[in-house]
């Protein structure tokens, strides 16, 4: 059963007493202690921007395809935001 979170005092913070500061510290000395190497920070950017040109791919395919199929309503929301874009530059 999970516990249920506190949030730490400000002493809790300045004197390191912090349960959620201590759980972190423990798990990081068990992952050391397994061995286990943290990955080269590029080989992590490289999977994130990978993850990010994945999802935005699906996102153009997704509007795309939304276009094709309603390309008035597209239309009409692009205008709208034009308009308001043009109204909040005037400002």
């Amino acid at each position: 059963m999970a516990q249920p979170r506190t949030s730490p005092s400000p002493d809790d913070i300045v004197n390191g007493a912090s349960t959620e500061g201590r759980r972190l510290e423990e798990a990081a000395d068990a992952i050391i202690a397994r061995g286990v190497q943290p990955r080269p920070i590029h080989e992590a950017v490289r999977e994130d921007v990978a993850e990010a040109r994945a999802w935005a791919d699906r996102r153009v395919k997704r509007a795309r395809d939304t276009i094709r199929d309603e390309p008035m309503r597209a239309s009409l929301y692009a205008l709208g935001i034009g308009v308001i874009i043009g109204l909040l530059a005037a400002r």
